[in-house]
């Protein structure tokens, strides 16, 4: 078989598996992404290995995340339960793979310097997950004039801002340099629509309004933005007592009397 064929099989079984739960994973090689990050920022692995950036969709939190917290006792693990089902999936993901040495990197993991471990946007708009807009994609320097440094975003060609980086998974024995290159769709269109995007996103990120920034597929749910608004150390607590977790309660108090 072919290395670029055996890519192509690794990506169609991820899909088969997991974009039902709300997961999508697109290919690019380490390479790819030296080219874009300072030498800080790169990774110990030759150029032409195969990673997957993997992105968690609006469908994600009914589909994967209510499910896990259902199974799992997510109360005495220190952690967010959504970093813990995540991290399950990851696990899942490894265990479908045996033949590879693959390594996982969650987009929350840091460095004991607290720098990132990987750029995931970087790492998105290289795969053409996403298009990862910036200050510089702004060719009007005028519009920036007395303006602050304003952070980058990535935008979904579907989902527009409804959606997350959850992390990076490295096929660390599998190299392919002929992968062939997927450009991110540029669905901000036009100096003004841009520079308005990065404002919703550092000055207003609270009010969601970035995200619709184009016409969209889908959106969270209210249950799942009432939760990304919730501090993480409050958010077991409002699964346990909020109403838009009846359904989820119901079931966990089913299990309780069954087990």
């Amino acid at each position: 078989m072919m290395i670029i064929e055996r890519v192509n099989d690794i990506q169609d079984n991820l899909n088969q598996k997991f974009t039902g739960s709300g997961f999508e994973f697109h290919p690019f090689l380490i390479g790819w992404y030296h080219e874009k990050v300072s030498k800080s920022f790169r990774v110990n692995y030759p150029e032409d290995t195969v990673a997957f950036v993997v992105v968690s969709t609006p469908d994600m939190f009914e589909k994967s995340f209510l499910p896990f917290i259902t199974r799992k006792d997510c109360n005495t693990d220190i952690r967010d339960p959504l970093d813990q089902c995540i991290a399950a999936t990851f696990n899942d993901i490894k265990d479908d793979f045996p033949d590879y040495t693959i390594e996982t990197i969650h987009d929350f993991e840091r460095h004991h310097s607290n720098r990132p471990k990987f750029l995931m946007q970087t790492a998105s708009h290289i795969s053409g997950a996403a298009y990862y807009y910036q200050q510089k994609d702004i060719g009007n320097t005028d519009l920036l004039t007395g303006k602050k440094r304003l952070c980058g975003v990535c935008i979904h060609p579907k989902y527009g801002g409804w959606f997350a980086l959850r992390g990076v998974i490295i096929f660390g024995n599998l190299q392919c340099e002929d992968l062939p290159r997927r450009e991110a769709v540029d669905v901000v269109v036009g100096d003004e629509l841009r520079l308005e995007l990065l404002e919703r996103f550092n000055y207003r990120w609270q009010d969601w309004t970035f995200r619709d920034i184009i016409s969209v597929k889908s959106r969270y749910s209210e249950a799942q933005k009432l939760y990304f608004a919730t501090k993480p150390k409050d958010r077991k607590e409002l699964i346990a007592t909020n109403h838009l977790f009846d359904s989820f309660n119901d079931c966990k108090e089913e299990k309780e009397i069954d087990g």
